[in-house]
């Protein structure tokens, strides 16, 4: 890879550095950055917000860090103030107007200068318009006309604008200036969004040589990004999986995090997923910083866990491009234990699949889940899937309804054993809102795990037979973060569902396991207020004992049916990798 065995390591330079630059302060925070961490590579940016560096100072900045041994390629923002003497337009972070003659003309340019001075370069995540002027007004509506859209709606219109300005204004004039020149174009974190302002990654892989991936989560309260930490692992492997072999790398800021261990816990997550690249943003913020001497130490580690894993594998849940609803849902199951890796594609060959709201974007999706189930598949869906398609064909499947009342309480049964009847109660530590999916007794079994309110109980995770299949609906709280305060015996059941490699947790909520394709995993309990170290089982089908990363062997507690069960230690912050053997 480079200096690291299993990625490497990549730090982005802005255009206010690279206009500014002198080479003795810049020789000095190299050295700074030396002393913790070994750099592979810098994308160095011309433009950013109207500031824009000449080509003698980016090719002078390209000269001092090949001088330090680390490969230099470039970079753009798109965003700018308005053009002197022009009207002026209401744009969130001053991203682009694409119907703007100067703001084009200065993405020419400096997509020019980028394949003139380099041999790659890449788009920051900007690169999207939330314009509203004159003319993307009537751009909007001459295009919807033409195109029989009547709701007024911007997504299609944007995305179209985007994809003729991504050839126009980028690819055909950084290409005529160096046909040998990759482009790379950087998704956001906020995959949920993408359409609305123009994004559309499945057109866009189609001419972009590569794509990058925003691995950025934050502060999910304090920011307007309100992103599971999860997101950092899962949405590498989503956009892997719309682009193969073709996404870059994952970026991760120190921005908006409410610790260090925010910030770490990007970088890790990230490195979980196996990527090309591991990008920090940006070289000025993180100079002079604890940032650097603490992820310095953590890439190490990193690099040591990451060298026996093989490729990610989870129960896929199916995203289509350019749909919302339920967002992030599947990110806050995955930081609960349950290994879930969100795909853009229909797995139709899956052992188990998940579907959410947003998988019923899809308008065939009832009838590839019912070939599904009929060929003898497991599917799990959510409360919010169901409501999506009920009166859309979901009424053959199940026997569930939803006639819109709600259920708040803090008690909750799971099934132990079906022909006994024995129930295993737990308690939330505070009270918890669900929706009310009814069912008809005997057509569908709606006791796997409830809610109980007085002498009310109301299925949280009901189960139907379809065919040769199986089909799970599992209810949602209303406020998905409510996962985690889930009683364990509920969390437990319903992960039973979701084994993959013959892998299952039993764990309390904040517990994430990744697994592998070699018959590893690894298990990481996040930071927060409300977690600790604790004990946890692992079960896994045919395994004598497992193996920690450094060699130590784990017998298990006991076998039955086949199954082991381990019991391990998870510590909070730590990533901890184990090795199946059977």
């Amino acid at each position: 890879m480079g200096n690291y065995r299993n990625f490497k390591l990549v730090v982005y330079f802005v255009a206010h550095g690279v206009k500014n630059l002198k080479e003795d302060e810049l020789c000095k925070q190299l050295e700074f950055f030396n002393k913790y961490m070994r750099i592979d590579k810098v994308y160095i940016e011309p433009f950013r917000g109207g500031c824009y560096a000449g080509e003698e100072q980016v090719r002078k900045c390209k000269e001092i860090f090949n001088r330090y041994g680390i490969e230099a390629q470039g970079g753009i923002t798109t965003s700018m103030p308005d053009p002197e003497g022009a009207k002026k337009k209401q744009r969130l972070f001053n991203v682009f107007c694409y119907n703007d003659e100067v703001m084009m003309d200065t993405l020419k340019s400096v997509c020019q200068m980028n394949a003139r001075v380099f041999d790659e370069f890449i788009i920051d995540d900007f690169f999207f318009t939330n314009c509203t002027c004159e003319k993307c007004r009537q751009g909007r509506d001459e295009y919807n006309k033409a195109n029989g859209i009547t709701d007024d709606s911007w997504q299609a219109y944007r995305t179209d604008l985007l994809y003729k300005a991504s050839q126009e204004y980028v690819i055909k004039p950084a290409k005529e200036e160096n046909p040998d020149c990759k482009i790379t174009i950087k998704y956001p974190n906020w995959m949920e969004s993408y359409q609305e302002t123009g994004y559309d990654p499945a057109s866009q892989r189609e001419i972009f040589d590569m794509i990058y991936t925003g691995t950025e989560t934050r502060d999910p309260v304090n920011t307007d990004q309100h992103l599971p930490r999860y997101l950092s692992y899962s949405l590498m492997h989503y956009m892997e999986k719309m682009a193969p072999d073709r996404n870059g790398g994952g970026w991760f800021d120190p921005f908006d995090c409410r610790s260090l261990d925010y910030y770490l816990e990007q970088a890790g997550l990230t490195a979980l997923s196996k990527p090309k690249e591991m990008m920090m943003f940006c070289f000025q913020a993180l100079n002079d910083t604890i940032n650097v001497a603490a992820l310095g130490f953590l890439l190490d580690k990193l690099d040591d866990l990451l060298d026996n894993l093989g490729n990610p594998s989870g129960i896929p849940c199916y995203i289509p491009n350019a749909s919302q609803g339920e967002d992030n849902l599947q990110d806050f199951l995955g930081m609960n234990g349950f290994p879930i890796l969100p795909v853009p594609d229909f797995d139709g060959n899956a052992d188990t699949i998940f579907l959410t709201a947003s998988s019923a974007y899809d308008s065939e999706i009832i009838d590839k889940l019912e070939k599904y189930l009929v060929k003898g598949g497991k599917a799990v869906v959510s409360s919010g899937f169901v409501k999506e398609t009920l009166g859309k064909g979901f009424e053959r499947l199940s026997s569930i309804r939803y006639r819109d009342r709600k259920m708040t309480t803090n008690t909750f049964v799971s099934e132990n054993s079906f022909f006994y009847n024995r129930w295993e109660r737990g308690y939330s530590k505070k009270n918890i809102s669900f929706p009310v999916m009814e069912f008809r007794n005997n057509a569908t079994w709606g006791a796997v795990c409830k809610a109980v309110c007085e002498e009310e109980a109301c299925t949280l995770f009901a189960h139907d037979t379809y065919g040769d299949g199986k089909l799970y609906t599992m209810v949602v709280p209303e406020a998905f973060s409510d996962i985690k305060y889930l009683p364990e015996n509920i969390l437990d059941r319903m992960r039973k569902e979701f084994t993959v490699n013959g892998v299952r947790l039993e764990a309390k909520g904040q517990i994430s396991i990744f697994h592998y394709d070699n018959d590893s995993f690894v298990l990481y309990s996040y930071v927060d207020n409300d977690t600790y170290d604790c004990d946890i089982k692992v079960f896994v089908n045919g395994a004598t004992a497992l193996v920690d990363q450094s060699g130590n062997e784990i017998l298990p507690l006991y076998t039955e049916n086949g199954e082991a069960s381990f019991r391990l230690r998870a510590e909070v912050g730590k990533y901890k990798a184990y090795f199946i053997k059977r």
